[in-house]
């Protein structure tokens, strides 16, 4: 009966992991300002968001990890949500 209860509670963690997932919303991240003069974390973070040049576009999931990326660079790039 334990280990049913647990399975059945590991499952709907499961299930409600995959549900947050799949409702993830996206961003689309654009480089407005030049990356020159800059620390290199900030440099570093850019290239990470796959930013290399200006005017450049990505688009990512806004879990937590990107958007603290973006908000270490905020003043070098454009953000908005897609829906």
């Amino acid at each position: 009966m334990q280990k049913l209860l647990q399975n059945k509670e590991e499952f709907h963690w499961k299930k409600c992991l995959t549900v947050k997932i799949l409702m993830m919303k996206k961003i689309r991240v654009k480089q407005v300002r030049s990356k020159i003069r800059r620390p290199k974390n900030q440099k570093l973070t850019l290239e990470a968001l796959g930013l290399h040049k200006m005017d450049q576009v990505v688009e990512h999931d806004a879990t937590p990890s990107i958007l603290g990326m973006v908000k270490t660079v905020n003043h070098l790039v454009s953000v908005e949500e897609i829906k």
